[in-house]
């Protein structure tokens, strides 16, 4: 895992992660094409509005390729941050890149004065919500939705910096 490098966005970044987003999730949950168009929305809001001071991306690579994703993005309250677009391609999964990539973001948020962070995910995502309670995180809100083609239990969960 020594190998594994993070760096901000680049040019061709964008269209990895709506391609990749799409399809796992389509081939994990069983998701429908509304959600590439939702992590596309996303990722034109942040590219158009970043403010470099307080919101970063983290692609991990490891020999060049794009292996995972993680970012920090203000939210409409003062004083929070929002983990976004979490990602870690299957077969890097279990190897602790998500607690990596998470203690990236704890420490870029509280370094950036963000006094909370806040994550939105679902409950079907077992291995992404046990890592946010391990680091603190409380479920604040759950809720049956329906959403990219599925029925689905939303959570919400936020950590105090």
């Amino acid at each position: 895992m020594e190998s594994i490098e993070f760096r901000d966005m680049r040019p061709g970044d964008v269209s990895w992660l709506i391609k990749r987003h799409g399809a796992l999730y389509a081939a994990e949950e069983g998701f429908d094409e509304s959600f590439s168009e939702r992590v596309g929305h996303v990722l034109a809001d942040y590219v158009a509005h970043r403010d470099a001071s307080c919101e970063r991306a983290w692609i991990a690579q490891h020999n060049g390729r794009q292996i995972g994703s993680v970012f920090c993005m203000r939210e409409g309250r003062p004083g929070v941050a929002r983990l976004r677009l979490f990602l870690i391609e299957p077969a890097y999964r279990g190897q602790g890149l998500g607690a990596r990539m998470l203690a990236r973001v704890l420490t870029y948020a509280r370094d950036c004065g963000y006094y909370r962070l806040a994550v939105s995910t679902y409950a079907s995502h077992d291995a992404a919500c046990a890592l946010y309670a391990r680091y603190g995180f409380v479920l604040t809100e759950e809720r049956p939705v329906q959403s990219f083609g599925q029925s689905l239990v939303e959570q919400s969960w936020e950590i105090v910096l």
